[in-house]
C-alpha cells in the first residue's frame, strides 16, 4: 500500500527550498542575521503559506518577522517563477519558538541533573 503524500506537502517542501535560497541570496538586509526556514504549511486551496523561521540571536525575532513581512510581496513574486502552480500562496511569516523552548528545557534539565548528581557530604566516621 502506497503512503499518502498530499499535494500541499509537496508544494510546502518546494516553497521551503526556494525561499531559503531567495532569502539568502536576494535579501541583502544585514539585520536579518542567521535565518533558517524550519517549516512551511500551505492551506488546502494554496491561498496562504505559513512560513516558520528561526533566527540567531532570537532577540531579533520580532524585527526579523517585520522585515520578512515587508519583503513578502517581493519574495512571492520571485517564488512564482520557481513554482509550477497556477496560484502562488501569500506568505505569512511566523517565528518558530520551538528551538528556544527546547533550549530552555535542556538547561532546566541540566540544572536539575546538576543538583541531583551533586556529591553529598558523607557523615563523619568515627575512628
Amino acid at each position: 500500500m502506497q503512503a499518502q503524500y498530499k499535494r500541499t506537502d509537496r508544494v510546502a517542501e518546494q516553497i521551503q527550498k526556494i525561499l531559503a535560497v531567495l532569502i539568502h541570496k536576494e535579501l541583502k538586509d544585514p539585520r536579518l542575521g542567521m535565518l533558517t526556514i524550519n517549516e512551511v504549511r500551505v492551506t488546502k486551496d494554496l491561498a496562504y503559506a505559513d512560513v516558520f523561521f528561526s533566527v540567531f540571536p532570537d532577540e531579533h525575532a520580532e524585527q526579523t518577522q517585520l522585515l520578512l513581512s515587508n519583503a513578502s510581496s517581493f519574495l512571492r513574486k520571485q517564488l512564482a517563477t520557481g513554482l509550477s502552480t497556477r496560484i502562488t500562496p501569500k506568505l505569512r511569516f511566523r517565528f518558530d519558538s520551538s528551538l528556544v523552548d527546547g533550549q530552555k528545557i535542556d538547561s532546566a534539565l541540566a540544572d536539575h541533573r546538576g543538583t541531583r548528581d551533586a556529591p553529598t557530604e558523607a557523615p563523619n566516621e568515627q575512628k
